[in-house]
């Protein structure tokens, strides 16, 4: 008989846990030709019959393949927290930015480790993770959370699998239903966007949400923007780097930066936004002169935003602060990367020109798409042909700045407007 009942002093429960109770326990043995003899497929410690006979029944049908190899023996004490550490550093290192990579070991660490992290691997089943998703759902994670920790064990038990760790992915075959996720904040209107910056000018939200908001840049790339990549003069800045992620507490000078998320990008300075950066330029000059007669130190980092003395601000603290100041000004609740949504989303309204909008952002066709919900399938055709002038991107953004500020436009209009009506009275004299 290929199933066998094995009396054990302590037996383990549904979800693997050693109940110090006495009780019975089915092993799964079988013989199958290998190499013109025969070897032995043992897996020990079912806690119920049911569950014995039908693994007997897929082992038979797998290993009367002969190109099937079953899983090493030596892997078979092998724990989830065990593989799951080692998995996540291995493939963490090399395919994740530091951000991702942060947030799957603290999934790992929160929540995976401390339910199933003593569960053999080869022992996991697709109940056992059910359980963990309904104790996730019970603790109030919302759903997208408990989907990213699917997300997470359906990556890491695939590449199990493949190295013949476990017999087959149990994240695939769970039957816990994933409902939609909560709710993204709707961004803000351009109504919206006016009533916020007529809040922040003078602020030192001002440039923050300027840069965010007006030209869709990521936070990152906003307190990570230095001075040496905007010229006045030629009227663009370059969003080719980033702040590195997570600043060690303390940090007062920024040796090196990251790079940018996504590809880099040269940004016009429209007559509505010179002014901003101009002010900024000169609020910052004015800092580091009190910063110096004031015997206090100025740390010159060369950030277009950066705290009174210099210091690069922190993403968690500026996120959280952005939170704060919404409630006080009674302004819808968005997150702070809503910002960069609400202008990717006033930009195509007003032009209609995903594709421009896309290079603004620094997204690829797809990722614009997805973003402004529509559907493309001709990036690759798109890329090979269009060129993105900055011309074109100037006209999309000032598009955009001009409905933001309609008085500065119709003020530079009329301008334009006088200069050659001036010019043509003095040619008739």
């Amino acid at each position: 008989m290929a199933v066998l009942a094995r009396q054990v002093k302590s037996k383990r429960d549904a979800d693997g846990i050693l109940t110090g109770k006495p009780g019975t326990v089915y092993d799964v043995n079988i013989k199958y030709p290998f190499g013109g003899g025969y070897k032995a497929y043992v897996k020990k410690g079912f806690t119920n019959k049911k569950d014995a006979l039908q693994h007997e029944a897929e082992m038979k049908v797998k290993l009367s393949n002969p190109s099937y190899i079953p899983t090493p023996a030596n892997q078979g004490k092998l724990t989830v927290k065990e593989y799951m550490e080692t998995w996540v550093e291995q493939h963490g290192k090399a395919n994740l930015r530091p951000s991702t990579f942060d947030s799957y070991k603290g999934i790992i660490r929160n929540h995976i480790v401390p339910n199933i992290g003593h569960v053999q691997l080869r022992q996991l089943t697709p109940p056992m993770l059910d359980d963990l998703f309904q104790k996730m759902f019970d603790k109030g994670l919302s759903q997208s959370s408990v989907r990213y920790c699917q997300r997470i064990l359906s990556v890491a038990f695939e590449a199990a699998r493949k190295y013949r760790y476990m017999e087959s992915n149990p994240a695939r075959d769970i039957i816990t239903k994933f409902g939609k996720h909560g709710k993204t904040p709707d961004p803000y209107t351009i109504h919206q966007m006016q009533r916020l910056m007529s809040h922040v000018i003078g602020t030192e939200w001002e440039m923050i949400i300027m840069l965010s908001g007006v030209y869709g840049l990521r936070l990152s790339e906003v307190i990570g923007l230095r001075w040496d990549n905007v010229s006045l003069e030629k009227g663009t800045f370059a969003v080719i780097e980033q702040l590195p992620y997570k600043l060690p507490a303390g940090t007062t000078t920024v040796v090196k930066m990251a790079p940018v998320k996504s590809e880099e990008r040269i940004l016009p300075i429209t007559d509505v936004t010179r002014p901003y950066f101009k002010r900024q330029l000169d609020l910052q000059a004015r800092q580091r002169e009190m910063a110096e007669s004031g015997g206090g130190m100025y740390y010159d980092n060369r950030l277009v935003v950066a705290k009174p003395n210099g210091i690069p601000y922190r993403r968690d603290r500026v996120s959280n602060d952005f939170a704060q100041m919404l409630r006080r000004l009674d302004l819808p609740h968005i997150r702070f990367h809503d910002l960069r949504h609400s202008a990717a989303t006033n930009m195509h309204q007003l032009t209609g020109d995903f594709y421009t909008v896309g290079k603004i952002l620094g997204h690829s066709l797809k990722g614009i798409g997805i973003q402004l919900g529509i559907s493309s399938s001709l990036e690759a055709v798109t890329e090979q042909y269009v060129d993105v002038r900055l011309d074109r991107k100037k006209a999309v953004l000032e598009a955009y700045h001009n409905a933001l500020h309609p008085q500065a436009a119709n003020k530079e209009r009329n301008e334009a407007e006088k200069k050659p009506k001036k010019r043509s009275r003095e040619y008739e004299r």
